[in-house]
């Protein structure tokens, strides 16, 4: 299904669903005497968004730590590969849903419920702030502590009353904090309203960093050697673009022909370094003609070259990363690759990357435009907000980076 088909199931049948949902769930726990238990099983709900597994990542080693628990994960299948980064989720524990149709989500739904009470799931933690199809999930799954955010007094998103921990959900705090507070709802020793009510540190939403040997990145620099016959002879750095954004937000792409500007002006300014431009398998057409436009030998196709879990090795062997806000932004947060993300429908503030990043916003009057209240859907045809940033500040920072 295409993003605006997915949000008009989500919202038609949804609204209704978590509204039946509600009475049958409050009469199931009544039946059965449920009461919050102290987690052992604890499942976690994220269905659409790549990157944020990773900003969820602390509140998930968090909730493993506090309770010595046995970490479970939902996700739609397209995005799961994200969650093999930190390979904080044992696999066996992955379900993931096939979101190609209604008929097939329906269907993985009913065999997720099944698996949710094979594994003794007790706690479900719903990550998401708008999705009523992981309200549902999150409802449904018999476990006896159901964790979220609640709307309260809000209007518009509603998405029912199956939760037993009503989070309220801060849009002043970054996203990763907003995750934290899920757990600290399961910690408290009383009941709070909302909850939580804690200060949540810059520590707490620390990532952990992965290294690697060097028998593995050798593998990716004879990649990239393959691709680029100068490197490694001549040892040049590495720089990477990615000008891509997932479909979900498409408004966050910085336009094509700044990209190009950009990685002319790069390397006619520093004869030590090599572009590659990345993306996903199905994104190699659209770097090449990137690459045709640069027309430049040391600007290099490399999308659909890597899986996914050899990315965090390429950022680990390369000196910087120019990006849209998206994923790659987040995967290179575990490594210590300096990365730029340019910003524009959404603010740095609450999705801003977790590790060695700077972000680029040009901070308009209308942005950010898109957040939980709008379903994360925006009227605007005309992202000026992206067009503002302009060629010239993106090559000035980049600029002093190299030069260090």
């Amino acid at each position: 299904m295409n993003v605006d088909l997915m949000r008009k199931v989500d919202h038609h049948l949804g609204i209704p669903l978590t509204f039946i949902g509600t009475f049958l769930i409050k009469l199931g726990d009544w039946m059965q005497g449920k009461k919050p238990s102290q987690p052992k099983n604890i499942l976690f709900v994220e269905l659409s968004e790549m990157g944020s597994t990773i900003i969820a990542d602390p509140a998930m080693k968090r909730a493993q730590r506090t309770f010595d628990a046995e970490l479970f994960f939902v996700i739609f299948s397209k995005n799961k590969p994200s969650l093999d980064l930190l390979n904080t989720i044992p696999q066996n524990n992955i379900f993931t849903l096939c979101e190609d149709n209604i008929f097939t989500l329906i269907r993985d739904a009913v065999k997720f419920l099944f698996w949710c009470r094979k594994n003794n799931i007790d706690t479900a933690i719903d990550l998401e702030l708008f999705s009523r199809v992981s309200a549902l999930l999150t409802g449904f799954s018999g476990a006896k502590n159901r964790v979220g955010y609640h709307n309260f007094h809000g209007e518009g998103l509603y998405r029912g009353e199956m939760l037993t921990h009503k989070v309220a959900y801060n849009p002043h705090i970054h996203i990763a904090k907003n995750f934290i507070s899920l757990i600290y709802a399961l910690e408290a020793k009383t009941h709070e309203m909302p909850f939580s009510k804690i200060v949540i540190s810059e520590a707490d939403i620390k990532l952990d960093q992965v290294t690697f040997s060097p028998e593995q990145q050798a593998v990716i620099q004879e990649k990239v050697a393959g691709l680029a016959p100068s490197y490694p002879e001549t040892t040049p750095r590495i720089v990477l673009i990615n000008p891509n954004a997932s479909d979900l937000l498409p408004q966050r792409r910085w336009p094509k022909a700044n990209f190009i500007a950009l990685m002319q002006n790069l390397l006619n300014q520093h004869e030590d370094i090599i572009i590659l431009i990345t993306g996903a398998p199905g994104e190699k057409a659209e770097a090449q003609a990137l690459l045709e436009q640069v027309n430049h030998p040391r600007c290099i196709n490399f999308a659909g070259q890597l899986k996914l879990l050899e990315m965090p090795i390429l950022y680990s062997i390369s000196t910087l990363m120019v990006t849209n806000d998206s994923g790659p932004g987040h995967f290179s947060s575990i490594t210590p690759l300096k990365t730029f993300v340019l910003f524009g429908p959404e603010t740095p503030k609450l999705y801003g990357s977790l590790g060695n990043s700077t972000a680029i916003f040009a901070g308009l009057a209308c942005s950010p435009c898109v957040s939980a209240a709008n379903h994360r859907k925006t009227p605007c045809t005309e992202p000026v907000c992206m067009d503002a940033i302009t060629i010239e500040q993106v090559t000035q920072m980049v600029n002093i980076e190299l030069t260090h």
